[in-house]
């Protein structure tokens, strides 16, 4: 049985073809709309500049000051007078202090007996261990001999050490010890003097100065029965536990 369609009017022939095309121009309108930016306008500034149409000003009211001319130069007198300068001038005779072969000197004479001779005694330091009276430390004044007053002289040193020692807080933290070697004079009224110290670090050995510039007033040592100068020395222990 034969169609009744005309195949050349048949609308569904290509109907995929027309899909096709529809579609791609379907999302090429949408890429489009997509990729589409807009950019912002900016707006136009207009300067206006605002004049004044009638300006007044009032101006001050001046007043030239008229000021008197200077006066004229002297002029130069009708007859000029020469005066000479030319004076007289004395001499002064200045006579010469210095000695020549024709002057006598005197000689000056100087008696033996009108010359004092000053004797200046240097205080030398003499060492504890050596010392004829080795200095007493308070409380030791009791004791019969010489050796029982050193021995107790050096018990007593200890013993202040001891009482006064503060170990300093920034070598504790550190973990600084060591050993300090001070080293120090009794002077002739007793007092310590010229403390010298050497040690692992500067802390220790202000320490150990501090401890040892608390050391009481002793009595002097004394040599040949005079008060002397005795030198002292004694090491300090920095020992963390």
């Amino acid at each position: 049985m034969r169609s009744k369609k005309n195949p050349q009017v048949d609308l569904s022939r290509n109907s995929s073809l027309y899909f096709m095309v529809g579609l791609t121009v379907a999302l090429f309108t949408i890429w489009q709309l997509l990729e589409y930016k807009t950019y912002e306008t900016e707006d136009e500034f207009v300067q206006v500049l605002e004049v004044a149409e009638d300006i007044k000003e009032e101006v001050p009211v001046t007043q030239q000051i008229r000021t008197a001319p200077p006066p004229p130069p002297p002029a130069a007198p009708a007859v000029i007078e020469v005066v000479e300068d030319e004076l007289e001038i004395e001499e002064t005779i200045i006579e010469s202090t210095e000695s020549s072969q024709e002057t006598e000197v005197a000689e000056a004479v100087v008696s033996v007996d009108d010359v004092e001779v000053g004797e200046e005694e240097e205080e030398v330091s003499v060492p504890f261990a050596i010392i004829e009276n080795a200095p007493i430390f308070p409380g030791c004044e009791n004791l019969s001999t010489e050796a029982e007053r050193r021995e107790c002289f050096n018990r007593k040193v200890q013993e202040h050490i001891k009482k006064n020692f503060t170990y300093p807080k920034t070598a504790l933290e550190l973990g600084i010890q060591g050993r300090v070697f001070v080293k120090f004079d009794i002077d002739s009224q007793g007092r310590v003097a010229n403390i010298q110290k050497r040690g692992p670090d500067r802390l220790l050995e202000e320490e150990a100065a501090r401890i040892i510039s608390a050391l009481p007033k002793v009595k002097p040592g004394q040599q040949r029965g005079r008060p002397t100068k005795v030198a002292y020395s004694i090491p300090i222990n920095f020992v963390m536990q």
